[in-house]
């Protein structure tokens, strides 16, 4: 019960969701929520432009606790499928119990515009329903996501969230946000990547993100970061087994406590 009423006490500064592009996947959660230069999966999330990178049919889930709170889950769908001109990504998202549910559909697309810039795009249908028939509101967004390769190592990826400003809901002024992304990736070797990213919701101040991922032995990734507003320390790790990625991590609150996340990918040859 505690924690319950710091965490309605704290909402505005925390990442509970509300209407929100939601974390998922369990890799970039590990990195400090820094995922927007990483060609995985759920690139269908962070980045439709490194999509275009993936030249294997994924698929991948995924599921969130925040603060170890019931009713408090995200669960999450991703398949990116690539054809000739670049790749396909669809992706569903749930937070929220039978009282309080929020849900968003995508589907995305990245291209290969030359050796060195992607660039893709994302439709959403988003829905909100409240139980015991209070309610309900859909609605429509897009975003675009941009990644650049200056150099072998390098990658600077942008991503834009709800650009056209789009509500939930008019008449009960249920706000999608407008948030924008923009990072480095750099690869130090074949085992260590840092990734560094700012991020900016136009109705709430920026937050710095940061985080590495490091690779010592065969079948292992080791991963840490760190975000501001609020301060959280995060860490992750990943086995790799044959064609099956798995992936956990854990984010820490300094009021509210721990998110654990969890997420499983496979890739067909």
């Amino acid at each position: 019960m505690k924690k319950l009423f710091l965490l309605f006490c704290l909402l505005p500064a925390t990442l509970v969701a509300g209407n929100d592009n939601l974390l998922i996947g369990g890799r970039a959660t590990g990195m400090g929520n820094t995922g927007l230069c990483l060609a995985d999966v759920w690139a269908i999330r962070y980045n439709q432009g490194a999509l275009a990178d993936l030249r294997e049919i994924s698929i991948g889930a995924s599921y969130e606790n925040r603060f170890l709170v019931q009713g408090l889950g995200v669960q999450s769908l991703a398949v990116a499928i690539p054809v000739k001109k670049g790749t396909f990504g669809f992706n569903y998202t749930g937070f929220g119990d039978n009282l309080y549910r929020e849900t968003k559909i995508g589907l995305g697309y990245g291209m290969k515009l030359s050796d060195k810039f992607n660039l893709g795009i994302r439709l959403n249908y988003h829905s909100l329903r409240l139980g015991n028939n209070y309610g309900s509101a859909q609605n429509l967004t897009f975003e675009v996501g941009i990644l650049a390769k200056p150099t072998k190592n390098l990658q600077v990826g942008f991503h834009l969230f709800n650009p056209s400003q789009t509500k939930l809901n008019d008449y009960q002024n249920e706000i999608i946000p407008v948030v924008m992304n923009l990072g480095i990736s750099y690869k130090f070797s074949d085992k260590v990547r840092a990734n560094f990213e700012v991020e900016k919701d136009i109705e709430m101040p920026y937050s710095v993100k940061a985080g590495v991922e490091y690779f010592p032995v065969e079948y292992l990734y080791i991963r840490a970061g760190i975000i501001t507003n609020p301060t959280m320390p995060t860490i992750g790790f990943g086995i790799v087994k044959g064609r099956f990625n798995f992936d956990f991590s854990s984010a820490f609150h300094p009021a509210l406590g721990i998110t654990p996340a969890i997420g499983m990918t496979y890739s067909f040859r």
